[in-house]
């Protein structure tokens, strides 16, 4: 451990532990990027939460939060201090009556769903897996599929977080609604949201239904009642094949019905899957054919033409997860729902070769795997509405997910240029991309397009954190002003280093190139600063906690 972080160890509040390890290598959970933080933190009070960012702020570190590490981006990696608070994950309280769960933001989605379950509650609407934190599914914008629900922070009502200068500040509609807006999606720029109030609803099960439909067919009832038939809707699309697996679902007081699976479906699927797409990244072409038999195995037929379909009754929370399968990329755009014929219909034209795409690259030799999902949402009408929603802010949205599986950890051969040629139609399309997945064809400039209210998100992250404490290269990268050689922010990350990773992905690494100490070059000048940020935040005195406002009074 560095010898300046021993010394201010001993300082600052010597009875409070700080739980750090010096040797923990973070991943993506798909494997995608590496790093080595510096220190690897896992606290379990809010006192060691304050301590870990006092103790930042002196030692002059960077502070990332990370959960499950479900994004596939960077967005997470740093060399400087990781915090996880996979140990600060408990219940609050829960009032039964309102149905209003507050919770400690370490909490699993998970783990979230087996104490609800013991109320008789649930999360109303889920994405596709349950492993992530509360905080890291509502900062990163997660989604599910309905044109009834929008993003996961709809359900939000209230947040807490302890900034840079170690202060614990509650928001909320009622209470500092900018830094509320802004908190709702994060992307871990703001703060460590420590606390979460959310609008749980009753128990419920899902009686779902899927079959295999030719994608012209998708098309034809996209005006119809395609998405707002059944509450929860999504499709998969296989475009080699052109047919889709359309899945609806509703809530039901039916009992739990298991449906008839096929061989392919259970773990000797899964490997002979896997051995497939493995085989296939030395032998390309063989992906469409893939595609057919994986089909042919579970649906009877390819076509989507008189296929067997399946269905069941499931726990609702259960029933609306998918199993990601293996390692991936994930692409995924936000469009209007509107424009969703037109995208499938060229990226369509585009992957087989066909004429009308209008996309001005090449896809000769590119074969991807699939499928390509298809999901909804409607967020235009909650208030308040998140800074960084990547939600159409006036109609429902339709999220288009280019997902490459990366078999045995080996990232498969046409993923640069399918990503250049499917991010340009999004683009086209008006489309924003999902923050926690892979993008590549953004800017900050592009960004400042698509969200008129990103200077307000800006604002309220300068205020809260002056100095960068939670800033990496990845926000400067998309969010923040770009200028050739412009300073960074005092404890601002800025990658140093890429290079392939033993066993596949990436290794990254940083540094905070401004960290030095003020021009006063004392310890002494910390604590002055820590002081005066106090004072000066425009938005702080009306949440602060009571703890908080005691302590700033007695630095």
């Amino acid at each position: 451990m560095d010898p300046l972080v021993k010394r201010e160890l001993q300082r600052v509040d010597p009875d409070v532990p700080f739980r750090a390890s010096t040797s923990h290598r973070h991943h993506t959970w798909a494997r995608t990027f590496h790093s080595r933080p510096e220190l690897y933190i896992q606290p379990e009070t809010i006192e060691e939460i304050q301590k870990i960012i006092t103790l930042a702020r002196k030692c002059r570190r960077r502070i990332v939060t990370v959960g499950c590490g479900h994004s596939p981006s960077d967005l997470t990696c740093t060399s400087s201090w990781m915090v996880n608070l996979d140990k600060y994950n408990r219940i609050v309280s829960v009032n039964s009556h309102s149905k209003v769960v507050v919770m400690q933001a370490g909490i699993r989605l998970h783990e979230l769903d087996k104490e609800l379950k013991s109320y008789a509650l649930a999360m109303p609407n889920l994405g596709s897996i349950n492993h992530q934190s509360i905080a890291g599914a509502i900062g990163t914008a997660t989604h599910g599929s309905s044109t009834r629900h929008g993003i996961l922070s709809q359900s939000v009502l209230g947040l807490k977080i302890m900034l840079s200068n170690g202060r614990t500040v509650s928001c909320s509609a009622e209470q500092n609604l900018d830094l509320f807006r802004a908190a709702l999606v994060s992307l871990g720029a703001l703060g460590i949201i420590t606390e979460v109030t959310f609008q749980a609803v009753p128990r419920f099960n899902i009686e779902w239904q899927q079959s295999l439909v030719p994608i012209e067919s998708i098309k034809a009832d996209w005006e119809n009642d395609l998405w707002t038939q059944a509450e929860f809707t999504r499709v998969w699309w296989f475009p080699y094949i052109k047919s889709a697996v359309k899945w609806r679902a509703e809530k039901t007081d039916k009992p739990l019905r298991s449906p008839k699976g096929s061989w392919m479906s259970g773990r000797l699927g899964y490997h002979v899957y896997h051995i497939l797409l493995y085989v296939a990244q030395y032998i390309p072409r063989l992906l469409p054919a893939i595609e057919k038999f994986v089909i042919t195995v579970q649906y009877g037929n390819a076509d989507g033409k008189n296929s067997t379909g399946s269905s069941g009754v499931a726990d609702g929370h259960a029933g609306l997860l998918m199993n990601c399968l293996y390692s991936q990329f994930v692409n995924e755009w936000a469009i209007p729902l509107a424009k969703g014929p037109e995208a499938i219909t060229r990226l369509s034209a585009w992957l087989n070769g066909e004429e009308g795409s209008q996309i001005p690259f090449d896809s000769k030799g590119l074969y991807i795997h699939a499928p390509i999902e298809v999901r909804v949402s409607d967020t235009s009408s909650t208030t308040p509405r998140p800074y960084l929603d990547n939600t159409i802010p006036d109609g429902p949205t339709l999220y288009l997910n280019a997902t490459l599986y990366r078999p045995y950890n080996l990232d498969p051969p046409c993923h640069e240029r399918y990503y250049e040629a499917f991010e340009w139609l999004m683009k086209e399309m008006g489309g924003r991309p999902h923050w926690a997945k892979n993008f590549y064809q953004v800017s900050s400039e592009y960004t400042r397009q698509m969200y008129p209210e990103l200077p307000e998100w800006l604002r309220v992250r300068e205020e809260v954190d002056p100095e960068g404490m939670f800033l990496g290269d990845w926000h400067r990268r998309y969010l923040l002003p770009y200028v050739e050689n412009m300073p960074l922010l005092p404890l601002e990350e800025k990658e140093t280093n890429r290079e392939h990773a033993a066993g596949g992905g990436v290794d990254w690494s940083g540094e905070i190139p401004n960290k030095a100490l003020s021009p006063q070059n004392s310890e002494e000048s910390f604590d002055l600063m820590h002081g005066v940020e106090a004072e000066k935040s425009m938005m702080l005195d009306a949440g602060m906690d009571e703890d908080s406002i005691m302590l700033a009074r007695t630095e």
